[in-house]
């Protein structure tokens, strides 16, 4: 059992809880080694250094995790104590609007659940990978004020990026099929309904159906991307005659130049293409079983053990059997 805490995350706020982290360790789980990362890129290397079998507690947001999955190993296990500006892969798993050590149980004895797993351009994701308007709006929003978090600091970033708007020409093909050429102002491969702190871009995307679901928005202006905004928010958008939808297990996006890339918020190298894949099943994460009576597709996967750990009774989401 490995828990990396990114004291970055949240604006800080990680950074700010980590006593408190240290504290719980100390109490209910000793053996487990509490590590901070100190530097981009050290999250991925520490769980490169972790046994192959390992269950990694990712203390973060978006970013944080999906540094980490590009570390992980497809014997992994990943437990998420939701602590950033977007939290879209928590909430994708049902793990936000926890009190920490509530947090820190589920991630640490949480029985395990399947979810699929996005490959952009060779690179693991959990929620979205994007291209166009969105990519640039993800790094714009890292420069936004302290104090805005998850939607707030999206919407920042997007009136930002609005001022010099210009699409490029793309070409989509889903699983070989071409579904479209033309302009685009967005095109992102979802595995999670939201995306950028919780707009709720692909409504009807789950992260264990086996398939990605791609939202592409064509040509829009300025005062068209303002109108469709409040749709896009509450999803729904989808309508819209500018809006399409497929759903498959593999993307080509094809652009006449040199576009931003993202996923899970985390800037990509700029590129003409952008391939997706899918590795069904992918991503084996902690679950809150309290969750799993609320959505069915939260349902826990009674064949995947948690790490067997000898824990108090009465803390959520442990087997005794």
């Amino acid at each position: 059992m490995i828990i990396i805490v990114n004291p970055a995350a949240g604006r800080g706020k990680a950074g700010a809880a980590l006593e408190r982290i240290q504290g719980w360790v100390r109490d209910w789980f000793p053996e487990a080694e509490l590590l901070v990362s100190e530097y981009p890129g050290h999250a991925a290397e520490l769980v490169r250094q972790s046994p192959p079998d390992s269950r990694i507690v990712a203390v973060g947001g978006d970013g944080t995790v999906h540094e980490i999955l590009g570390g992980m190993g497809p014997r992994h296990k990943l437990g998420i104590v939701p602590i950033g500006s977007g939290n879209d892969i928590a909430r994708m798993a049902g793990l936000l609007r926890h009190r920490l050590e509530s947090a820190l149980e589920i991630a640490v004895w949480g029985e395990v659940k399947r979810y699929d797993l996005g490959i952009a351009n060779g690179e693991p994701y959990g929620s979205s990978a994007t291209a166009g308007l969105d990519a640039s709006v993800a790094r714009r929003a890292f420069s936004a004020p302290r104090f805005l978090r998850g939607l707030p600091r999206y919407l920042w970033a997007l009136m930002l990026e609005l001022r010099r708007l210009s699409l490029p020409f793309a070409e989509i093909e889903v699983d070989g099929r071409e579904v479209y050429r033309g302009p685009m102002l967005i095109t992102a491969v979802m595995n999670s309904p939201t995306y950028g702190g919780g707009f709720l871009i692909a409504p009807m995307a789950r992260p264990d159906d086996g398939r990605l679901d791609l939202i592409r928005a064509g040509s829009f202006g300025r005062l068209g991307v303002l109108g469709i905004l409040p749709r896009l928010i509450f999803g729904k958008h989808l309508s819209h005659p500018q809006i399409g939808h497929a759903a498959g297990m593999t993307f080509s996006i094809e652009f006449d130049r040199e576009v931003p890339l993202q996923a899970d918020g985390e800037l990509m190298d700029p590129s003409r293409r952008l391939e997706v894949q899918i590795r069904p099943g992918g991503l084996l994460i902690a679950s809150d079983p309290r969750a799993a009576q609320k959505d069915p597709l939260l349902a826990v996967e009674r064949e995947l053990p948690a790490d067997g750990v000898a824990r108090p009774a009465g803390v959520v989401g442990y087997r005794q059997d």
